[in-house]
C-alpha cells in the first residue's frame, strides 16, 4: 500500500494583541483553503471566515485559496477585513496636519501683529 506523501506548512493570523501559527501536515497538492481549514485556527479565534477572508502566502495574497496548491514550507496567512480604508485613513490624516499647519501659522501671525 503507497502511503500519501505529505508536505508541513503553516497557517497564520493575527489580531492586535494576540497572534498564532500552526503547523500542519497536508497531503501533497493540498490548497490554501484546506491547510486553513485543517488547521483548526478558527478554534481559537472569534469571526474568522474560510469562505470569505482574504488568505495569502508569506505576505502575497492569493486569488482563490481553493485552487491555490501549496508548497513544503509555506505560510498560509488568512487577512482580517480592513476597519478603515486605508485611503481615506491617510486623507483624514493629511487634512488634520493641513489643519494643525494653518493653526500654527495663525497663532504665529497673532503673536507678532
Amino acid at each position: 500500500m503507497a502511503s500519501e506523501r505529505k508536505i508541513i506548512v503553516e497557517v497564520a493570523y493575527a489580531l492586535p494583541d494576540k497572534q498564532m501559527i500552526i503547523p500542519v501536515t497536508v497531503a501533497l497538492g493540498a490548497t490554501v483553503y484546506e491547510a486553513a481549514v485543517q488547521s483548526g485556527i478558527a478554534d481559537h479565534f472569534d469571526g474568522i471566515d474560510f469562505e470569505n477572508d482574504k488568505m495569502g502566502i508569506f505576505s502575497k495574497t492569493v486569488r482563490d485559496p481553493k485552487t491555490e496548491v501549496l508548497k513544503a514550507g509555506d505560510r498560509v496567512e488568512i487577512y482580517r477585513p480592513l476597519l478603515v480604508d486605508p485611503k481615506a485613513s491617510r486623507l483624514k490624516r493629511a487634512e488634520k496636519a493641513k489643519r494643525l499647519k494653518e493653526q500654527e501659522q495663525t497663532s504665529a501671525e497673532d503673536a507678532v501683529g
